[in-house]
């Protein structure tokens, strides 16, 4: 009994194994068909990845951006000859399942990490499209500071007190951002007041004339002088004028040395700056003076205490 058990799985299992034996003999040429197709897109995937460097490298220095989209070009390239070698294979079953899996899967990957993906998305698109660079200057969502780094998640800036911030690329990308340093220069705007008995076109003359005497700023461009209002106590002015600007010293070191010439200016001219004014008020109905305010009760007042 038990040599006929033994006969009979012998032979099952022999009949098995012919049987793949002839199905892999039926599927070799299809096996070899895919197997090419896979060394030519393998190859297709390498040329690739060099023409993507090669038009990055152009466009961006930022090696990381570059190797990124270089290596996801490639796996899209190999992905593609994934499922042409399956389709040869007559395994069409198969890439409908790993389609839809793909797209399940990438869904939920999708919704748990939207934000990481929106900063990467948009730290390429700032890569490409290069807004700023590093060292430049800027300003986005009230934070101002030096760029120090830029990678596929953070913008990385320094403020002038040293401090460093890390901000998200989508906040980056989707709010106004000023470059101070795109241009090379900077206007400073300088505000001051005279007093009402000055001369104002010998103010206006004496203003010009202290920052055309400063070394630093930009004579290309004309100083821009106008008279704003009447203030409290004095006429108010402001005074225009550009300087080459990279880092913020360039800016803090020309407004100073602005405003101590246009004092010593003013100074030497006998033109006053006053002092802020304030003018004071006695009495319930105003008009009373001060010393009639500390004497008391005048003569004669019904609500005086009798002696």
């Amino acid at each position: 009994m038990f040599e006929d058990f033994r006969s009979k799985l012998n032979e099952k299992v022999m009949t098995k194994l012919e049987s793949w034996l002839d199905t892999l003999i039926e599927m070799l040429p299809a096996m070899v068909m895919a197997l090419l197709v896979l060394i030519v897109f393998f190859g297709i995937g390498k040329l690739v990845r060099k023409a993507v460097h090669k038009i990055l490298s152009k466009a961006t220095m930022n090696k990381t951006v570059i190797d990124l989209l270089e290596t996801i070009a490639g796996i899209l390239v190999v992905g593609v000859g994934i499922f042409i070698a399956l389709g040869v294979l007559n395994l069409d079953g198969a890439v409908t399942s790993l389609l839809a899996g793909a797209g399940i899967v990438g869904l939920a990957l999708g919704f748990a990490f939207q934000d990481i993906a929106s900063n990467f998305i948009s730290g390429i698109i700032l890569t490409l499209r290069h807004p700023f660079g590093i060292g430049d200057i800027i300003e986005t969502k009230d934070i101002y500071g030096t760029v120090r780094k830029l990678n596929l998640r953070n913008t990385i800036l320094q403020t002038p007190q040293g401090q460093i911030v890390y901000i998200p690329n989508k906040i980056v990308f989707e709010n106004p951002l000023t470059n101070f340093t795109a241009e090379g220069q900077r206007r400073i705007d300088l505000a001051c007041g005279v007093s009402y008995g000055d001369d104002l076109k010998k103010v206006r003359k004496l203003a010009v004339e202290a920052i055309e005497e400063l070394d630093n700023y930009n004579s290309d461009r004309d100083i821009l002088f106008f008279f704003e209002e009447f203030g409290g106590s004095s006429v108010n002015f402001k005074i225009c004028f550009w300087v080459n600007f990279r880092t913020n010293p360039d800016f803090l070191d020309m407004r100073s040395e602005a405003i101590m010439a246009l004092k010593q200016k003013f100074d030497e001219n006998d033109i006053m700056i006053p002092f802020p004014i304030r003018t004071l008020d006695f009495g319930i109905r105003g008009g009373e003076k001060l010393d009639t305010m500390l004497a008391g009760p005048v003569n004669g007042d019904t609500n005086g205490s009798e002696g």
